[in-house]
């Protein structure tokens, strides 16, 4: 190698080719710069690291603003300076500081809504589904006659009025929805419209104003004054304690404190149920010896119910035939033991009524009406029939509110009475499953 090159050795020679460059013989306080160091001698194999140091100074003295950084920099750092493109590292931490703010706020206000349209429409698809029996049984055969004819005359009137009433719908009811069918025709045979598919739209607004005609919701609320105390009534096998154990839970679900009465004294089994019942929900529970007066007993249970500051109090009472007058009295008298302890209860006293057993609950609501104050029917197994044209009657003959409706043994499956989407599942053309 040539003196000229020893004597100005590259940057790469200074940094791996060490046999140039050599330490001073003596030692000198400081560190010692590449222009004093002799660059003829060769260095000390010990001190092979140290002029990896000069560049470091000699880049010190040609960009002081740089080197005066206290951060250490890497090899590439001391090759090529700051070139480590700083000014990209802003953009990269914005870009990432902006992805949470994607999602949108007004998007965790419509999950709820979303959430109860679709709740609403599995609802209706449910009801569709278990009311298939009476539709096809009613609105179906209708449906037929009605095509086959494509008139409303005498002989299709007949056979829809059989159709009605073989679907339990009472003779005056029947003779009101024809009467309303042909004055509707009427005024429509002067447009000129005689089409089938007129007279299934008559058929139906005439069933459907009778149905919306009458309804109410079950929305227990804490008087002033003690508990809101509800009453269930019935004869024997239509489903009272299970209704009642629906009734509780969509109480408790709500957090509403409520108590269970088991006021059928004479029957073990029922007592033992509605027990199970409250234990399960988690609500208070009280019962007597068996035998005991049920009246009595309800006495006790608004006393405790008032001390213990409960909201709601379902009282269970026996199944009883509605042909005994002498259970009918008993009846009466609960309700007003009840009154007398807590002014202005029970304030509700709902029937339970099985659809299925027809026409002979007309009979029952007289009976049941006449011995207490009947605020509502709960009309229980729906699903389960091919006549709930019951329920067209008994909204037509009593005028008394249909509450809730069950169409099924789930808890959900008791809901209350919404008339205009009862019609509408009745009447669907093609059953939702």
């Amino acid at each position: 190698m040539s003196e000229e090159k020893r004597k100005k050795p590259g940057f790469f020679s200074r940094l791996f080719d060490l046999k140039h460059v050599e330490a001073p013989e003596e030692e000198t306080e400081g560190v010692v710069s590449a222009a004093e160091a002799p660059v003829d001698q060769e260095a000390p194999v010990g001190e092979t690291l140290q002029p990896i140091e000069v560049p470091e100074a000699e880049s010190a003295e040609e960009v002081p603003e740089e080197t005066a950084e206290p951060e250490k920099r890497g090899v590439f750092g001391r090759w090529f300076g700051r070139k480590e493109a700083p000014a990209e590292a802003p953009e990269a931490e914005e870009s990432i500081a902006k992805e949470p703010e994607a999602p949108e706020e007004p998007a965790e206000e419509e999950v709820p809504a979303a959430a109860a349209s679709e709740e609403k429409a599995s609802w209706f698809k449910r009801l569709s589904s278990r009311l298939g029996k009476t539709r096809k049984g009613l609105y179906d055969r209708v449906r037929s006659v009605v095509g086959l004819s494509g008139k409303l005359d005498e002989e299709t009137i007949e056979e829809i009025e059989a159709i009605l009433i073989q679907s339990d719908v009472a003779v005056e009811t029947t003779q009101k929805i024809i009467d309303r069918m042909r004055a509707a025709m009427r005024s429509r045979d002067k447009e000129g419209s005689k089409e089938s598919t007129v007279i299934l739209d008559v058929f139906k607004e005439a069933i459907q104003d009778l149905i919306i005609s009458g309804s109410t919701g079950f929305e227990p609320k804490r008087p002033e004054e003690g508990p809101y105390v509800v009453m269930i009534v019935g004869v024997n096998g239509v489903g009272k304690t299970t209704t009642i154990a629906k009734m509780a839970k969509r109480c408790t679900d709500v957090g509403l404190k409520t108590m269970l009465v088991a006021g059928d004294t004479f029957r073990a089994a029922a007592v033992e149920q509605l027990e199970e019942w409250a234990r399960r929900i988690g609500c208070e529970f009280v019962k007597a010896a068996p035998n005991s007066d049920a009246a009595a007993l309800c006495f006790d249970a608004m006393n405790k119910a008032k001390t213990r500051e409960m909201d709601v109090v379902f009282i269970d009472t026996a199944g009883r035939l509605h042909t005994k007058s002498t259970l009918m009295a008993e009846l009466g008298k609960i309700d007003r033991v009840i009154d007398k302890q807590l002014p202005g209860a029970p304030h509700e006293t709902l029937l339970v009524i099985d659809a299925t057993t027809g026409q002979n609950v007309i009979q029952q609501v007289k009976t049941f009406k006449a011995a207490v104050d009947i605020s509502g029917l709960v009309m229980t197994k729906l699903d389960g029939t091919a006549k709930g044209g019951i329920l067209i009657t008994l909204l037509d003959m009593f005028k008394i509110p249909v509450t809730l409706i069950g169409v099924g043994e789930q808890a959900e499956d008791l809901r209350d009475f919404d008339p205009e989407q009862f019609a509408h599942a009745l009447f669907a053309d093609e059953p939702t499953k």
